[in-house]
């Protein structure tokens, strides 16, 4: 079986013109490298903080790399070029509110301005699109408060399975019924 393609989508103006070297690209690599035990590989994108442009990344890791899951770094916040969670509801078929709501209750223990995040979750045909702040400890947090759901989700909208380590992450999947 081939590795499993893992979008991951940087949204920044400042990153994308050179000004500063991104940090959340790798904080997503480190977490996934540590949680999964699936063979996987990063689509990794750099984009600006624009409405069509993230909208357009997006799309192409679901449709054409085919990535199961998505993850979005950047453009979470309430300034005017913070568009993500925007991009993310254009191009999204359903979204998943609970995943926002526990991503931004777990940074609340760290942070009282986490009530500023917008970051949010949905589906698009086969893959499940998550954005994330920018920080790297708060992608961690961010990830630590939602992951154990991922594989089930993706699961249900029929992408690649990817598997955790138990050590790491137990992942829930419901037990198989007895007939």
């Amino acid at each position: 079986m081939s590795d499993v393609p893992i979008g991951i989508l940087v949204c920044s103006d400042r990153a994308a013109d050179g000004i500063y070297e991104d940090r959340g690209g790798p904080a997503i690599k480190a977490y996934l490298g540590a949680v999964l035990v699936t063979v996987w590989r990063p689509v990794l994108i750099l984009v600006r903080d624009d409405r069509a442009k993230i909208a357009n990344a997006i799309l192409r890791l679901a449709d054409d790399e085919r990535c199961p899951l998505i993850l979005t770094t950047g453009g979470t916040g309430p300034a005017p070029r913070d568009v993500t969670p925007e991009a993310t509801t254009d191009v999204c078929d359903r979204l998943l509110p609970g995943f926002g709501e526990a991503m931004r209750t777990a940074s609340l223990a760290d942070v009282p301005t986490a009530t500023l995040s917008r970051q949010l979750a949905g589906t698009l045909g086969r893959s499940l699109v998550i954005n994330l702040p920018g920080k790297p400890s708060a992608i961690k947090t961010c990830l630590d408060a939602v992951f154990a759901a991922v594989p089930h989700c993706i699961d249900l909208i029929g992408g690649s399975r990817l598997d955790t380590n138990p050590a790491i992450c137990r992942a829930f999947r419901p037990a198989p019924e007895r007939t």
